[in-house]
């Protein structure tokens, strides 16, 4: 595991060196040797992230120096899908194409829960996908499940309660997680184009209401499009009476901003009063992830968002 502390010395100290330099962090030499002055630097750079502060640099802080390029074919997707990527990865913790197989066991009572957006058998969202892929390609399915294929079919076939039994009878021994093989046939039966093309699909009504969204709240870039999308997923919709908060926290934004600045203050008064009207267990779990879409940086349950260079999301006004 990387880490980078006072006393280091090596290529990948002076790499984090000229980083640091180039972020204007750090005016130091560039000797390759882990000062006081580089831990400082860090410290200021993992302030100005959200991250931990200890002035060490382990995977998470490097990453968000150097965070991964987006997936070359991600930048070509249409916006939508752009979005989908942020909010698939948000709630898989990982990356694209990784999150159309996002799996989670019984350990919130719904049975399974899969797929980009975490489709689940408990409400009943996970069933129509499957139904689907059996539906359009049986064989690519087949070829996913093996000797549990008809076992899966068999569970579609049945009603609801015994549907999330047959989910609990393939759990590990917490009762919470998919055991094996059953972990291994659904993350096969997410690496199939065929699938991922149904999950994009399924996606398309969460598109639908980001855009009604983005329109009522008059935004008009990239990022402000993958908030809103993100909370038709999370958490449906804006009640009127949030409307109305966010409408005042407009009103106060100075004439004259720049409107790209203005956009996002716009998107910050979405994300907190958004977050405000949520579950009082989980208004700081809405409110990270929000204002990191807002923000287009952040860090989200440990993992570290930058939505232009990961997603290809840019702060930029979306053409007509």
């Amino acid at each position: 595991m990387l880490l980078l502390k006072t006393g280091s010395t090596g290529d990948q100290v002076s790499q984090l060196q000229q980083r640091l330099t180039d972020l204007q962090f750090y005016s130091g030499p560039v000797d390759g040797t882990y000062s006081d002055d580089v831990s400082s630097a860090v410290s200021a750079f993992q302030t100005s992230r959200g991250l931990s502060v200890d002035g060490k640099v382990g995977p998470n802080t490097w990453n968000a120096l150097f965070p991964p390029p987006p997936n070359p074919s991600l930048a070509a997707m249409p916006l939508g899908e752009r979005c989908l990527a942020v909010t698939g990865s948000l709630e898989t913790s990982k990356l694209v194409p990784e999150y159309f197989s996002g799996l989670a066991g019984n350990f919130d009572g719904q049975g399974i829960s899969f797929g980009a957006l975490q489709w689940n058998l408990g409400q009943g969202t996970l069933q129509p996908l499957l139904n689907k892929m059996l539906s359009d390609s049986p064989d690519v399915m087949a070829n996913a499940f093996g000797d549990g294929f008809d076992s899966l079919k068999t569970m579609l076939a049945g009603q609801k309660s015994a549907q999330l039994a047959w989910a609990q009878s393939i759990q590990d021994a917490s009762g919470k997680a998919v055991a094996e093989p059953w972990k291994s046939r659904f993350v096969a039966l997410g690496q199939t184009a065929e699938f991922q093309a149904i999950e994009i699909a399924a996606a398309d009504k969460y598109r639908q209401k980001g855009e009604q969204l983005f329109g009522r709240f008059g935004l008009t870039t990239e990022r402000a499009m993958a908030l809103m999308f993100d909370i038709a997923v999370q958490n449906g919709d804006i009640s009127g009476d949030v409307d109305a908060l966010i409408r005042q926290d407009y009103a106060a934004i100075p004439d004259g901003t720049d409107p790209l600045q203005a956009e996002v203050l716009k998107m910050q008064a979405v994300a907190n009063r958004r977050a405000e009207a949520a579950n009082p267990k989980f208004v700081e779990d809405v409110r990270t992830r929000k204002l990191m879409i807002a923000n287009g940086v952040g860090v989200v349950h440990g993992f570290h968002y930058d939505l232009e260079s990961q997603f290809a999301i840019r702060l930029a006004t979306i053409s007509a």
